[in-house]
């Protein structure tokens, strides 16, 4: 025969003999002394132990655990193992005895197992992250912020967060940051004069909020990111968005930046020109008082919630053109107050005015203002380009108008 056909059948006869063996119950020897002979008994599977070895004529015969009693493995034994394990200090049961597993404790949140003691876990000092996050058997790893990181917190589960990109957000990096602390952003002034550092106009906001459900879901924000078309917003900057600003201030600071990054493509770019023809016309109600800072001041306390400060109406008339002050202040105003809508606060603010001896050409202006935004006509065209726009998944979601 072929020595090669034959190494074959040989290696393949031996293949069989093992699949069979590994079907059948691991074997034993016993010496049986009825016989004096050794047999070769099958064991016991997990959750039972041999309650009479086997015979020259009867197989071994087996019986189950009794309760808190317990096997892991096939075995020979003539009695289970108690379940002998008892939780400790600041441990807790997470997995109980059964017939198969002795009793598992584990340490508590926070914590790890360390020579019988539940240790908490490291906190990583600033300028230092998680690497790789405690768990109940093992500690936190800690790792120094690499180039362009930075952590300016103790934190046990924080990691380095990437620095801010001032330039990506139109703004210039004022201090460049470390291993414990961010970039410094602040406004570009020789670029964006004009804007007087407002942050979401008036318009951008009667726009933006057509993209805010009635009720945010956690993951709203990235739900919207992944919706709109052309370049993404990062996740390190849709975090740090969510670190730094409350729910629907989260949305209007998230299409801020994507307009920014996506001002080149031509759908984004009709868009700006529609917010730009919105801007102009509102200055051109709004842009004409030479209001005095007791007239602002007035506006500011009329309005609810809280309260823009004196300090914040000296500094906007100082930076800003007397056309952008009214914008400017009303933008703080946003800002402070989280999730308020501008021009319901303003509406507030009307009411309370009357009652003060405020121009009343800077009344009506501004009441101009709030129909323009709220004309049905304008809202249908933002609809038209912006919400078709982002997609279904934002479609399906129920918006609310200003």
């Amino acid at each position: 025969m072929n020595k090669f056909l034959c190494c074959t059948l040989v290696l393949l006869d031996i293949s069989i003999k093992w699949t069979i063996q590994d079907d059948s119950p691991p074997k034993y020897f016993h010496y049986d002394p009825g016989t004096s002979r050794q047999l070769l008994c099958d064991q016991c599977p997990p959750g039972s132990y041999v309650k009479q070895h086997c015979t020259a004529t009867s197989p071994t015969q087996c019986a189950p655990c009794p309760d808190q009693y317990y096997t892991e493995e096939w075995n020979s034994n003539d009695e289970c193992q108690y379940c002998n394990t008892v939780c400790k200090e600041l441990q807790y049961i997470k997995q109980e005895c059964t017939s198969t597993q002795n009793r598992v404790c584990e340490c508590i949140e926070g914590r790890y197992l360390e020579l019988e003691f539940c240790l908490k876990h490291t906190e990583c000092p600033p300028g230092f992250g998680v690497a790789q996050p405690g768990t109940p058997e093992s500690d936190t790893v800690c790792k120094r912020c690499p180039e362009g990181f930075f952590s300016n917190e103790t934190s046990s589960k924080a990691a380095c967060l990437k620095h801010t990109n001032c330039s990506a957000l139109g703004l210039k990096t004022a201090l460049k940051g470390n291993a414990v602390r961010d970039n410094i952003c602040q406004e570009n002034t020789d670029t964006t004069p004009q804007k007087c550092g407002i942050d979401v106009t008036l318009c951008e906001e009667a726009l933006f909020r057509f993209a805010v459900p009635t009720q945010l879901t956690p993951n709203w924000l990235n739900i919207l990111a992944e919706s709109l078309p052309g370049t993404k917003v990062s996740t390190e900057n849709i975090e740090r968005i969510k670190q730094r600003h409350s729910s629907q201030e989260q949305t209007f600071q998230l299409l801020k930046l994507w307009k920014q990054q996506n001002k080149e493509q031509d759908m984004v770019k009709k868009i700006i020109q529609d917010i730009d023809l919105c801007e102009n016309t509102v200055l051109k109600h709004i842009g004409h008082p030479n209001l005095t800072f007791e007239h602002l001041n007035t506006l500011m306390a009329s309005l609810p919630g809280k309260k823009v400060g004196k300090e914040d109406i000296e500094r906007t008339m100082k930076l800003c053109q007397p056309a952008d002050q009214v914008l400017k202040l009303l933008n703080l105003w946003r800002i402070k107050n989280g999730d308020q809508d501008t021009i319901k606060g303003l509406m507030y603010g009307l009411k309370h005015l009357k009652t003060y001896h405020f121009p009343k050409r800077t009344i009506q202006s501004l009441k101009k203002v709030i129909k323009f935004l709220h004309r049905f006509t304008m809202y249908r065209l933002y609809q038209k380009l912006f919400l078709e726009m982002i997609g279904s998944q934002v479609k399906s979601v129920k918006v609310r108008c200003v």
